[in-house]
């Protein structure tokens, strides 16, 4: 098998891996091999130009944000449409500004479900749920 980031996809359901290691790792140039250019986000982050340039936006926001992140996928399964569940859990460090809350050298531990179709190696449309609750208490509480 391939490693996260080298590479050819084998399988719809890495392209997603690759994705979270693209998170962990801060490769923002890593969207543009793993994502459409069209993407399809069912819920962007606010002010964002587009979907692709909203999901390297979240990237580097990951990246400058939090050290040692790391995805952790609990479970995962794909349709034979290119449909992709992902459940994961990702865990990390706040050393940096998050969306307005500075930096407290807090471990933060978050959940979410992604669900992406993949067409020819590249996520073409996403839904995805982040438990942002359960981090903001963690970075404020």
């Amino acid at each position: 098998m391939n490693s996260p980031m080298n590479g050819q996809p084998t399988s719809a359901r890495d392209v997603p891996t690759r994705l979270f290691a693209a998170f962990d790792a801060g490769d923002v140039a890593a969207v543009d091999l793993l994502v459409s250019p069209d993407l399809l986000d069912h819920n962007p982050p606010p002010g964002a130009t587009s979907a692709i340039e909203g999901m390297k936006a979240m990237v580097a926001a990951m990246r400058d944000g939090f050290t040692n992140a790391h995805h952790e996928v609990v479970y995962q399964a794909e349709t034979d449409d290119g449909w992709v569940v992902s459940q994961w859990v990702i865990t990390g460090t706040h050393t940096g500004p998050w969306f307005g809350v500075p930096a407290t050298g807090r471990d933060v531990r978050v959940s979410g479900i992604d669900l992406a179709r993949v067409v020819d190696g590249r996520i073409v449309e996403i839904r995805h749920v982040e438990e942002l609750l359960q981090l903001q208490m963690q970075l404020t509480g």
